[in-house]
């Protein structure tokens, strides 16, 4: 069985794990913190990152959410999660990209470092006005996804794809940690109470890191 590497706020490796959920592809968890810099964890991937996927019976390793994404898009035909014609295709990956780099950036990094590495690893206060930007950073990008969604029943198309696992783990991580203003995107947060209630989903919302809590709606599917 493959063993995913990766802790409860790592938006790449839930992106992974609702991929591998839609698929059907049994893995186990395997928690690790990339800032303790593990020896054996940097033996699996120099770059020190999570997530890594590790069969050890093939003593196969993958690493990367977009490499491990493309791998069981390639070898697992159940449910294509980058799908439709070479334009659609383009398109979702774009999202993905856009999500993993853009929102990432903007968004839950800051919020991570602001709310979980400070509080983890340094023992510091989280800075407000980077907590303040990124919260309007949240709701300008919301904005442009409930555009997407005015369009298409799905954030990348007619049918769900990796653009939209992608914007669930990122979103989902920027709920955690209260960067999500939902009164003013009605569209977005419908998507989002769609797929709060898939079953690839829950076990992601049922996850704690340690010390930090998040909002009280945030298990919830009819926020």
């Amino acid at each position: 069985m493959w063993q995913l590497f990766q802790f409860p706020l790592c938006p790449f490796s839930r992106k992974v794990r609702l991929l591998l959920g839609e698929k059907g592809i049994g893995y186990e968890l395997v928690r690790e913190s990339p800032w303790e810099q593990r020896d054996e964890f940097l033996d699996m991937n120099p770059a020190g990152r999570t997530p890594v996927m590790r069969h050890r019976d093939r003593d196969q390793t993958l690493c990367d959410s977009w490499a491990i994404c493309e791998y069981f898009e390639e070898t697992v035909e159940k449910n294509p999660m980058i799908n439709g014609s070479a334009d659609n295709r383009a398109e979702i990956r774009r999202l993905v990209a856009w999500f993993d780099e853009q929102f990432f950036g903007d968004v839950v990094a800051p919020l991570m470092h602001e709310r979980m590495r400070k509080r983890l690893i340094y023992r510091q206060p989280p800075d407000g006005r980077v907590l303040r930007e990124a919260m309007r950073l949240a709701n300008t990008h919301l904005d442009y996804i409930d555009y997407l969604l005015d369009h298409n029943a799905w954030i990348g198309g007619a049918t769900m794809s990796l653009a939209d696992l992608a914007a669930a783990a990122h979103i989902s991580i920027a709920d955690y940690l209260g960067g999500i203003d939902w009164l003013a995107h009605a569209q977005t947060a419908d998507w989002y109470r769609k797929f709060k209630s898939r079953p690839s989903f829950r076990p992601l919302l049922a996850e704690r890191m340690e010390v930090i809590k998040p909002p009280s709606h945030y298990e919830e599917a009819d926020f």
